[in-house]
């Protein structure tokens, strides 16, 4: 394996890779040269990201294990399902895709993650953890009714594997005894130190030809003599449980082989082209190591998770002159959360911080080092990070859950019957709220506001700044109960954040701009972070703008007396319009019988594709030219 120090700035040469079209012609290499597409698919997957960046270590950490797949199973005709999607890369590299990934994650080019739309060989559209045994075992089970000879093979990792839908998914398909392969990633969790000569050795065995028309055979045999096949099957269990993880796996129906090293690829390809053939649910356990070839990824997995492109020409930036002082980053709205999470904790012993795996993204970092035993890390348990919360709220603890928007929608069974039915004192953090670039569709939190302002009893806020965010989570967690607070991913416009925990009043707009005399008045209803292009367009229009910061109650007070004293109310909001926070205003006019124009602005009744927010703002209508532009034909038409 060739091994980089550095991520290369010219395209590197790959002549064996450049004649893959599709990973057909994989199927007739040998060893040396499978051996040496995966070193050209390591240099080119190391140049395409630092063109592009984007995820960067699970890919290569699963470059010998995707040539191996790809060589093993018949795709397309097969089908390979890949979990979440962030190791994907090299199978796109593969699969006909290699020269467009240097656009990967930007506006009209590839999708971050697998996906349909995008090649017969993408089976199923990922984003989210741990659907891919779900979905594989769909499909094995469809293949078994059309009577179809095709295998499935799901690649799951060992993040992954600790979401319930996964176990779940395991238990069924041993129940139904389906044609299905799992192959567990295991790059990071120690499941199992198992991994050299004699593991390697046992799972050759366990896979080869021989042993399993043995074990089938000799069962066979046994069977025809009294508690012989028991005694043999508990025979082998022990056997194999003595030198792997296999007992809780084959409980479940599987037939378990492993852990073999994950970056040995003649074992992968000789045990991958043995299992391929087995009937019933077959698991497979690989070792991996993420940022596997790239050393510095190698020695700091999480800080290489993805990087940003590299600049022009790969150049790094000159370095700062010694005299100059490093200019100080602008707080990101997760890092004013987390300075928060901090603060409050000295000033409430009962607070608990709890996340679903998102301690880096939602700046839980410093809360982790200095109040250890306040602090939980459930795993990828979206669903128990919310339950665990409720019970600790119905023993006087204060819980703050962070969670990214996209990923509370996993929660929310959890989020109505056990806090909010229950009228619990859970804070929710909501980060990553709205549009948030690269990642696309499946990570937008475009849907927040609407499933959250439909619960009863749930206090829901959105800051339209580093200020008002600080303040809002004070509020929310003061609150005698459920209470949510969605900001956006990034840094905002810059605002002075106070020191002290004083809480705005929930339920009170702050007006920001009256509109003057002449012409047709219009009142600009701005909730959360379209706060910004709300104040430009107020000041074109010469109209009132309100920072509404409470979607859940509204301020029906100003509400009314924009009614009153405007002709066209405009709410915005970075959520999709339907039962959004908007219709929340609909619903309030309505009710009091007030008849005026309203135009409603917030993102489409579609799911917005990737690329960076402000472009995808622009393609929403939803920047300041974009506003005023809509509110112009609205009263053009009028």
């Amino acid at each position: 394996m060739k091994l980089f120090d550095d991520i290369p700035v010219e395209r590197p040469a790959t002549p064996l890779l450049d004649t893959l079209e599709t990973p057909a012609a994989l199927r007739a290499m040998d060893d040396a040269q499978l051996a040496q597409v995966a070193d050209e698919l390591r240099a080119y997957l190391l140049y395409s990201v630092g063109v592009s960046g984007g995820h960067f270590g699970a890919g290569l950490g699963v470059v010998e294990l995707t040539v191996a797949l790809h060589h093993a199973l018949e795709t397309p005709h097969d089908r390979l399902v890949w979990d979440v999607g962030h190791q994907a890369y090299p199978h796109k590299i593969l699969t006909g895709r290699r020269e467009a990934m240097t656009r990967i994650r930007q506006y009209g080019g590839l999708a971050a993650f697998p996906r349909r739309a995008e090649s017969q060989y993408d089976t199923f559209g990922v984003g989210h953890s741990s659907t891919s045994i779900s979905a594989a075992l769909g499909m094995a089970l469809a293949a078994r009714t059309q009577a179809e000879p095709r295998r499935v093979c799901a690649v799951i990792g060992d993040g992954a594997l600790t979401a319930g839908m996964a176990f779940e998914a395991l238990a069924h398909a041993g129940h139904v005894d389906a044609n299905l392969l799992v192959v567990l990633n295991d790059n990071e969790m120690s499941i199992s130190e198992n991994v050299g000569g004699i593991a390697s050795y046992l799972a050759r065995i366990l896979a080869s030809k021989p042993y399993t028309t043995m074990r089938e055979g000799g069962k066979r045999v046994l069977s025809h003599l009294p508690g012989a096949l028991e005694l043999a099957r508990r025979t082998e269990e022990h056997m194999k449980g003595m030198v792997s993880p296999a007992t809780l796996f084959e409980e479940m129906g599987f037939n378990y082989i492993g852990p073999i090293d994950g970056h040995d690829l003649p074992a992968l390809v000789h045990t991958l082209r043995n299992m391929r053939d087995m009937e019933g649910p077959q698991f497979l356990h690989v070792k991996t190591r993420k940022g596997r070839g790239f050393l510095p990824a190698e020695a700091d997995p999480i800080g290489y998770h993805a990087i940003t492109k590299l600049e022009k020409n790969g150049d790094t930036p000159p370095p700062l002159k010694p005299t100059a002082p490093a200019p100080k980053k602008a707080p990101k709205y997760c890092n004013v959360f987390g300075d928060w999470l901090c603060d409050m904790a000295a000033a409430d012993t009962r607070l608990i911080g709890i996340t679903p795996a998102m301690r880096e993204g939602s700046d839980l970092i410093r809360f982790s080092q200095e109040y250890p035993e306040r602090y939980y890390d459930v795993a990828i348990a979206e669903q128990h990070a919310v339950t665990l919360a409720a019970g600790m709220a119905c023993e006087a603890m204060k819980p703050v859950v962070a969670i990214y928007s996209t990923f509370l929608q996993r929660g929310y069974d959890q989020l109505i019957h056990d806090v909010a039915v229950q009228e619990l004192d859970v804070t929710f953090a909501i980060d990553r709220a709205g549009l948030v670039g690269e990642d696309g569709p499946t990570h937008h939190g475009a849907l927040d506001l609407s499933y959250l302002r439909c619960v009863p009893g749930l206090v829901v806020l959105a800051p339209a700044d580093e200020a008002e965010c600080r303040a809002m989570l004070s509020a929310a967690y003061q609150h005698p109960g459920p209470a949510a607070v969605r900001y956006p991913r990034g840094t905002g416009p810059g605002v002075a954040i106070p020191d002290h925990l004083e809480p705005l009043v929930i339920g009170q707009a702050e007006t920001r701009r009256r509109a003057g005399g002449g012409g047709p008045r219009v009142a600009l209803l701005a909730f959360g972070s379209l706060n910004g292009p709300a104040a430009e367009v107020a000041q074109a229009l010469d109209a009132t703008h309100l920072n509404m910061r409470s979607i859940k109650p509204l301020d029906r007070e100003a509400v009314m007396a924009a009614a009153d004293d405007h002709d066209l109310l405009v709410t915005l909001e970075e959520n999709v319009v339907a039962g959004g926070a908007g219709s929340g205003v609909n619903e309030l006019l309505a009710a009091e019988g007030r008849r005026v124009s309203v135009l409603n602005l917030g993102l489409p009744d579609a799911f917005v594709e990737h690329g960076k927010p402000a472009e995808l703002l622009v393609e929403c209508g939803l920047d300041a030219d974009g506003i005023e532009a809509a509110i112009r034909a609205r009263l053009t038409a009028a």
